[in-house]
């Protein structure tokens, strides 16, 4: 595909095809409602038997067969010339603007694609300082537009000679054929469901072309950015459009709550007291719960932006920041990656837990993640490797608040595992090239959500697992969790007060307490992971205080010892140096 042959191209003669199609599909539909009327079922009522009758009849339904396949063959030939008409006006425009837009910046486009522009300060034609910024993104715009209709003659040359040798060898009068054709065409128009395997979506998405991924991205931002298996580039695109949607619709939601009721109503109780107005109450409920996801979903935007930690995260930002899940479900969803997990050798995927919410993602959340993937490029580089690090922070599920006894139950940790199995079997799916090295994080409450995950039938698909400040992961052992003790690595501060199995003045009601203080090495959800008996790698982190330590393993405050370095170290994929401790 060349420039004047994209330039040229009368984009009519396609659609003009595509009305005969049409035609003729209307027309043969008829023929097969007479034959119908005409032929089947006047000998179906001719009151005709013996063995005669049945050769007929079975010929007879065999054809009607063969005529509704043809049928369909010349449907699925119409909707692929409509597609590639609405795909190559949709590659012209994109040429012609940036075609126009090289005039007006007075650069100049050979037919091979060359842009060249008249330097001299002193010309009338001089392109400015500019000019060679805008040429690059021109040429960009230039090649992106050629290769979208290069992509489009390609799909539609493969699916007209696919036609046109089921129509030559008959295949195209078989209903197996015809079906797989229609499973074809339907999974070019519908975004596989929730809960399809990664796998199949990756190869649903590889299969449509740039302008149907465009279009999915443009109409279905929200599905398209949270489907594990669409690749994390694509993601993110998709869900930054779906977050200022989603912006947008809480500022109208408040805006459309209308003003405030007055909070008392203007009786008294039976103490004399004020009595609060029911209207206030109801609009105060939803004022909040609107207005919470409001700041949540703007801290993100304001991470995007720029306009956090000195613009890390922002345009430009080395590593970029990605965002690969954002949603309103629940207390809201936000998943948010330092550097690309499909293009990384080492990624590493954080879950965390109590009291973690949207507001906290897009600040000190995001700045967690950052320092674990510093931490890693730093291990590659003492170990003399290229660094290629991805660090993701997960909020795919509702983490318990505190509000009440969420935190002792295990429901939450049971979706939550689920959701992050199928979002890491995503980024198995979606990775380029050989397998990452991946690294699963769980802390607090987020470790047991980790190990819930490890339950679900194959696994969960990493190479380790780091667990700290954890309440228990819902199992006894570390080879429990199906990747070997030995890649299990465990970091608990002497302090810390979650990690710590409850004392008898801890008393809360429920099985977990009763468990743990019957058990000497028993935690909130199980075996405590930092003792001995439950075999997993202990790994030095600092004593902290009852008020810090449980903050601290990411280096937060700057006091956690060695917890942050021995992360790095995992993550690397250098477990095998990491600074040890003892169990409990």
């Amino acid at each position: 595909m060349d420039i004047k042959t994209l330039y040229d191209a009368n984009i009519i003669n396609i659609t003009i095809a595509k009305n005969a199609f049409d035609a003729l599909y209307s027309a043969f539909g008829q023929h097969i409602e007479s034959w119908q009327h005409e032929v089947a079922d006047r000998l179906a009522n001719s009151h005709w038997t013996g063995t005669a009758s049945d050769h007929a009849q079975a010929r007879i339904r065999f054809l009607g067969t063969e005529l509704q396949s043809a049928h369909s063959e010349l449907d699925f030939i119409g909707k692929a010339l409509a597609k590639a008409a609405e795909q190559f006006a949709l590659a012209q425009s994109h040429l012609v603007y940036a075609l126009d837009d090289a005039k007006t910046a007075k650069l100049t486009v050979a037919p091979d694609g060359t842009i060249t522009w008249d330097k001299d300060p002193a010309s009338a034609n001089y392109a400015g300082a500019g000019a060679e910024t805008t040429a690059i993104a021109i040429s960009n715009r230039i090649t992106a537009a050629l290769n979208e209709a290069d992509h489009a003659d390609q799909e539609l040359s493969a699916r007209l000679n696919h036609f046109a040798t089921n129509a030559s060898n008959g295949t195209g009068l078989d209903a197996a054929t015809v079906a797989a054709d229609q499973a074809a065409q339907t999974g070019r128009e519908q975004i596989p469901p929730a809960g399809t395997d990664p796998a199949g979506v990756k190869k649903w998405w590889d299969g449509l072309t740039d302008t149907e991924q465009q279009k999915f991205i443009h109409d279905h931002p929200d599905q398209i950015g949270n489907l594990d298996g669409v690749p994390s580039a694509v993601r993110d695109q998709a869900n930054r459009v779906n977050l200022r949607n989603l912006i947008k619709d809480r500022q109208n939601q408040l805006a459309n709550l209308g003003p405030e009721p007055q909070m008392y109503l203007s009786v008294a109780d039976m103490n004399g007291g004020p009595v609060e107005n029911p209207d206030y109450t109801a609009w105060k409920a939803k004022h909040d719960a609107l207005k919470q996801k409001l700041d949540g979903f703007q801290a993100i935007q304001d991470r995007l932006d720029g306009k956090v930690d000195n613009g890390a995260g922002g345009p430009g930002s080395e590593p970029p920041l990605l965002l690969l899940g954002i949603g309103d479900q629940g207390q809201g969803r936000a998943i948010v990656s330092w550097g690309d997990p499909d293009k990384a050798k080492n990624v590493s995927s954080l879950v965390p837990g109590l009291n973690s919410n949207l507001a906290g993602v897009g600040g000190g959340d995001a700045a967690t993640a950052k320092r674990i993937y510093d931490s890693a490029v730093k291990s590659a580089e003492d170990n003399k490797e290229t660094s290629s690090v991805a660090s993701v922070f997960w909020l795919g599920y509702d983490a318990p608040q505190l509000d009440g006894p969420s935190v002792l139950m295990q429901d939450r940790a049971e979706d939550g595992g689920a959701a992050y199995n199928k979002f890491l079997t995503g980024l198995r799916a979606t990775h380029e090239g050989d397998p990452a090295h991946m690294t699963a994080q769980g802390h607090s409450y987020g470790s047991l959500v980790v190990g819930k995950a490890t339950q679900h039938p194959g696994g969960l698909p990493v190479d380790d697992i780091v667990l700290v400040g954890s309440p228990g992961v819902g199992v006894d052992k570390a080879s429990q969790l199906g990747i070997g003790a030995d890649h299990v690595y465990v970091g608990t501060a002497k302090y810390d007060p979650v990690a710590d199995a409850p004392s008898p003045g801890m008393l809360i009601p429920g099985w977990a307490a009763v468990e743990a203080i019957t058990n000497p090495d028993g935690s909130w959800h199980g075996t405590d992971p930092a003792s001995e008996t439950f075999g997993g790698q202990r790994f030095s982190v600092a004593d902290g205080t009852v008020t810090d330590s449980h903050d601290n393993y990411f280096g937060k405050h700057g006091k956690g010892g060695d917890s942050l370095p021995n992360i790095g170290k995992i993550v690397s994929g250098h477990g095998n140096t990491i600074t040890r401790e003892d169990p409990r």
